[in-house]
């Protein structure tokens, strides 16, 4: 049985001031090393060829009026305003290493109600504890209708690990994991899992679950960073969802990435436009890994941003409703929160203005979109949507129903025993 249990945005103050957090230097990737470190709260703040590591994860008021799409009867977003509505549909990254503004800024004026830790970190969980809990003190009736946030961050292994300081295991790559027994990964997953909700982690976007059934070395985004749980279907749902079981036990939620599927292309998506899958098909082995992970318990999916010819030729899969819609939520039958990757500083997608990146996302059948490596973006994002979901009843459906099932996540998540 499960219960909520994302971080209270009413958590007592943390005794470890934000400011006084040691800068530590770890490495971005494998070549550069940047400090972490955070700055002050916002109480005391003015407001205002591929060697690239992968990436994971004003003044808008609350307004009286329902949302254009609220339908009557027992509605779990009875009073809410549309744009508290639209934040719910948010995820805006958290900078580790130089904390911005804009982050805190798009909790306060744009309701945005959850938040992505990015970046590479080497402090210990109380002070990535206090990090969260600069955020989550800012939950409220009149930023987030009192909602929980959901609080995320990208811990695989290898090379995308954000958390890396005293507290927490250093985790070997997937592929590395991939040679473990099912039941000693579970097991090692479940005290990785542990660190992550000592830190106030609720949801892990992870583990990936792309088959890479080519050269690894020939595949940028997924394979050359041995970021694939080994080469076969069967491997790769056995190990993830052995690794998905841990971090659920441990009270942290998971998400399968990236659907559907980025171990066929030859560029990263965050770092290259054009990427393009032309083998995957809509019942290929492929999208059946991430099947079996959805019957396994995943509680959320987040999609490619790559183009797959042999599904939806037309559009990047997160902007897609025949990827979103048709395959994922119809033959998959996935009824759970749909995430994008990052839609803020992805080179595939900067044809599109910020604010159509959000609108097309949302207009596919995703849930969250996900701005994480430029949280200021996030507020032309959110004007947008709102701004769409006044003129179009349609879109205001789409978005109703998408924070429902935000809400419906944030009252079920995991506990640890």
């Amino acid at each position: 049985m499960t219960r909520a249990r994302a971080v209270s945005g009413r958590a007592a103050v943390a005794t470890v001031a934000l400011g006084m957090v040691t800068a530590l230097c770890v490495a971005c990737t494998p070549s550069t090393a940047p400090a972490s470190g955070w700055g002050a709260s916002p109480s005391s703040q003015s407001g205002t060829g591929d060697t690239t590591q992968p990436a994971s994860g004003e003044g808008v008021g609350t307004s009286s009026t329902p949302s254009p799409g609220t339908p009557p009867g027992d509605d779990p977003l009875r009073g809410w305003s549309l744009e508290q509505q639209v934040g719910q549909l948010f995820m805006v990254g958290v900078d580790v290493h130089q904390q911005q503004d804009a982050s805190w800024a798009a909790l306060r004026d744009r309701h945005v109600g959850n938040v992505f830790l990015a970046g590479r970190s080497a402090a210990a969980p109380d002070h990535v504890l206090a990090l969260v809990r600069s955020f989550t003190d800012l939950v409220r009736q009149d930023t987030t209708h009192d909602t929980a946030m959901l609080v995320a961050t990208d811990q695989e292994g290898g090379a995308v690990q954000v958390l890396q300081g005293p507290g927490f295991s250093r985790m070997p790559s997937a592929l590395d994991q991939s040679v473990m027994s099912v039941g000693d990964l579970e097991s090692a997953a479940t005290g990785w899992g542990s660190q992550l909700a000592s830190a106030g982690i609720n949801l892990n976007l992870a583990p990936v679950m792309d088959l890479v059934d080519g050269d690894p070395a020939e595949n940028p985004p997924i394979g050359k960073w041995g970021r694939e749980y080994g080469s076969s279907a069967d491997q790769v749902v056995a190990h993830a969802n052995a690794f998905s079981r841990g971090m659920r036990s441990a009270g942290v939620a998971v998400a399968v990435k990236h659907f559907p599927g980025l171990g066929r292309v030859t560029g990263n998506t965050d770092t290259t436009a054009g990427v393009t899958d032309t083998l995957t098909s809509r019942d290929d082995s492929s999208v059946g890994v991430f099947a079996r992970g959805i019957e396994d318990g995943a509680e959320m999916v987040m999609m490619s941003t790559a183009v797959y010819e042999r599904i939806d030729p037309d559009a990047p899969a997160a902007f897609s409703s025949v990827v979103v819609d048709d395959v994922l939520r119809g033959d998959l039958g996935f009824h759970g929160v749909v995430i994008t990757d990052d839609v803020s500083a992805a080179v595939q997608v900067q044809a599109w203005t910020p604010g159509e990146r959000a609108v097309k996302a949302i207009g596919a059948g995703c849930d969250i979109v996900l701005v994480s490596a430029s949280p200021e973006q996030a507020a032309e994002m959110v004007d947008a949507v709102v701004a769409r979901a006044q003129e179009d009843p349609v879109f205001a459906e789409k978005v109703h129903a998408a924070a429902t099932r935000v809400l419906a996540l944030k009252g079920d998540m995991p506990v640890a025993p």
